[in-house]
């Protein structure tokens, strides 16, 4: 079995391994993507073709659609290299189900697969001067939309976007404001911008990012003077809530998938882990904010959410400062440093099950609003009973501590704000205070038994480093961290102001103590918050 467009063609083989192939003609559907795109994604990763790959393939298998997606890869080429070309642009998903049965299904919704490169730069250019161009959608990561570092200054390649020719843009957001500006040198032609990635106001982020560097090209004369001007009035960048766990590929997937040539999971020069699979869980959740100025597909008709940018923004503070993200951080980092690997195995720890529903239930949960449509409580019972402890997901802890500097501020900083502005302080929150102690003590590269181990990839990690250089594990003395909790490019806020400095470092420096110090702070702590939660009632 050969996962492409010529192997697909042996239907019978494929059903018969229960692998569900698409109904609608994939070639005739990429001639027509090519002459009138109509979606395009950024971001060619996991998330995108099991999510929104799935939404594409539900829509043109129900003929509510009739147009693929235009793949587009910011970061790494080789995604587009070795995955994309090689299988036709055709992805299998695998969906994993808490009762050990999987769904297999190939998705041919993926018509065009470019990188944002020199190569291709004139084909994206097209694509964005066509007039059927209704959005471009966005999976870059948080870091995707970052212009400065930590200290506040531009990255090197950003300001060189900003001094140089729109054509010759490098970085994500430059080529996005270039590509833009090709579209507005047409005849000002509509679209929407669309962010999903995990981070409150999320199309404020894009297009606050879009609208510095095209000022900076107004002011250096590269771009028209109402080129601003289209951006804000022709030009929409809504805002989205996007939830769905999408792990790494997983070895023992490709086992299962055997008899399909070419299958195994690859990592990148770029660190990208990625197959001709996707394996994810079966929930997904998509809430967009309803603004499109040239029309839109109809992604109701697959489960989206539409709505008003209120109701949105509830509903990604729901998620992503309450009830899933803040939990899978502050655990994560924890299961690193006390030796799980999967995820889901760290949940049926004493101590880690209960910081989780400590931060869920009681200091989280407290300061949501109900965005109506979502139920916070039936979204977090669903997070804490089913999602995260699927014993078949096989996310891992590491994969999950990904770029945490970039998150740590939108998954613990709202919340921290809401209680120093009603009590003054956010002195009382143990959970939060471990989660962020946690990532800190995580950051020595020392497990609980002070032996090396590996950190997943961050951007901030050497200087982090570089700030924690004179702390000495096994003395505790030396854990001044002060400089970092209170650096608000990190977490949004000054935390020594907001009260929960000092805690967060007392815990810190308990951590550091020796072998099995982080194991007795999560213990000592949460035993001592329930204690104070009890007497209180």
């Amino acid at each position: 079995m050969k996962l492409n467009l010529q192997g697909i063609q042996e239907r019978s083989t494929w059903e018969r391994t229960g692998i569900r192939l698409p109904s609608y003609d994939v070639e005739a559907l990429l001639i027509k993507t090519i002459q009138n795109p109509a979606w395009v994604h950024f971001g060619c990763g996991n998330i995108f073709r099991s999510f929104l790959g799935k939404i594409a393939d539900s829509l043109l298998s129900d003929g509510a659609w009739d147009t693929g997606l235009t793949c587009i890869e910011t970061y790494d080429a080789e995604i587009v290299d070795r995955i994309y070309t090689p299988h036709d642009n055709l992805a299998l998903n695998v969906i994993l189900f808490p009762d050990g049965h999987q769904e297999k299904q190939v998705l041919g919704c993926f018509s065009e697969a470019l990188c944002a490169d020199a190569e291709h730069r004139e084909r994206l250019r097209e694509i964005f001067q066509s007039p059927s161009l209704q959005m471009a959608s966005f999976t870059i990561t948080e870091k995707g939309y970052a212009l400065r570092n930590a200290e506040g200054h531009l990255f090197p390649t950003v300001r060189n976007d900003m001094q140089n020719s729109p054509e010759d843009a490098q970085t994500a957001m430059g080529i996005t404001a270039a590509l833009l500006l090709d579209r507005f040198r047409k005849g000002r032609l509509p679209m929407a911008m669309v962010s999903m990635d995990n981070c409150s106001r999320n199309g404020e982020h894009l297009k606050q990012a879009v609208l510095e560097i095209a000022c900076a090209w107004q002011k250096n004369g590269t771009a028209e003077e109402d080129f601003l001007s289209y951006l804000n009035e022709d030009v929409s960048f809504p805002w989205t809530m996007i939830d769905k766990i999408t792990p790494r590929p997983l070895p023992e997937i490709a086992a299962g998938l055997a008899d399909i040539e070419d299958i195994q999971p690859i990592v990148t020069s770029r660190s990208t882990f990625i197959a001709p699979y996707v394996n994810a869980e079966d929930p997904q959740y998509l809430v967009i904010e309803d603004d499109f100025p040239n029309g839109r597909p109809p992604m109701e008709l697959a489960g989206v959410y539409f709505t008003d940018r209120d109701t949105v923004n509830l509903c990604e503070r729901m998620k992503v400062t309450a009830c899933l993200n803040p939990i899978h951080t502050a655990l994560c980092t924890y299961e690193c440093m006390l030796g799980y690997t999967l995820f889901a195995d760290g949940m049926h720890d004493p101590e880690l099950s209960r910081l989780a529903h400590r931060i869920g239930y009681l200091e989280n949960l407290p300061m949501v609003a109900d965005p109506g449509i979502l139920s916070p409580r039936a979204f977090l019972d669903e997070v804490i009973q089913d999602r995260f402890p699927n014993p078949y997901l096989g996310d891992t802890s590491q994969r999950i501590a990904t770029d945490i500097s970039q998150m740590v501020g939108i998954r613990f900083g709202e919340t921290i704000r809401a209680y120093a502005e009603r009590d003054g302080s956010a002195a009382g929150l143990t959970g939060i205070a471990l989660a962020i102690a946690g990532w800190l003590r995580y950051l020595l590269a020392l497990d609980d038994a002070g032996k090396p181990m590996p950190l997943a990839p961050d951007p901030m990690i050497p200087e982090l480093q570089e700030k924690l250089r004179t702390v000495r594990f096994g003395n505790p003395e030396s854990g001044q961290v002060r400089e970092i909790l209170s650096n608000s490019h990190i977490f949004g806020l000054d935390l020594m102001k907001a009260g929960i400095g000092e805690k967060i470092e007392a815990l810190f420096q308990m951590e550091i103590a020796g072998p099995g110090a982080v194991r007795s702070t999560l213990r000592e702590s949460l035993d001592t918050a329930e204690k104070s939660s009890a007497a209180g009632q």
